[in-house]
């Protein structure tokens, strides 16, 4: 018996480059990468869209960022930190913020600048400090107080303020 009359032609170059020589383990590493993907996007990063000025320039308006799920898991969120935080209705809308405002500090503005227990607050990445005037204002003990880096925008437009720790889902990776 010939045995190149039962042999089956071999695979051509685009078959072997697109499913490999062994077309099972190839399909077994989609379906592992399609859960691995699946796990990673729904549990530890979640993607954002910034809309609106608030975080100029440190984030552009439309682009897309990532929160980090697991940041917190070991320390809890540091001055300095962009963080995203979600609103009590659900996290469809999440808020992308700097906090500046440790659990209970005291946080104020003069002149645009930040003021933590009547300290002033160095702040390297603003570009636009603005001239934001408010009053001291204690941040709970499970709070933290967050802003937006474009501090030119008009203080109503803005928003700002106390966050209770739950509400921050993690910290922006980018």
């Amino acid at each position: 018996m010939d045995p190149n009359v039962d042999a089956a032609p071999p695979p051509s170059l685009l078959t072997r480059l697109l499913i490999g020589r062994d077309p099972r383990r190839t399909l077994v590493r989609i379906v592992v990468l399609v859960v691995v993907s699946f796990v990673v996007f729904t549990f530890v990063l979640k993607p954002i869209r910034v809309e609106g000025g608030s975080m100029l320039p440190t984030y552009k308006d439309h682009g897309i960022n990532f929160v980090n799920r697991l940041a917190y898991l070991f320390h809890e969120p540091r001055r300095g930190d962009v963080v995203a935080i979600r609103l009590l209705a659900g996290d469809h809308v999440v808020y992308m913020k700097r906090i500046i405002g440790l659990p209970s500090e005291t946080v104020a503005f003069h002149r645009g600048r930040a003021y933590i227990n009547g300290k002033p607050l160095d702040e390297p990445y603003l570009k636009f400090r603005g001239e934001w005037e408010h009053a001291p204002e204690q941040v709970g003990p499970d709070q933290y107080y967050v802003v937006g880096d474009n501090r030119d925008m008009p203080w109503d437009d803005h928003y700002k303020g106390r966050s209770a720790r739950e509400l921050i889902l993690g910290k922006i990776l980018l």
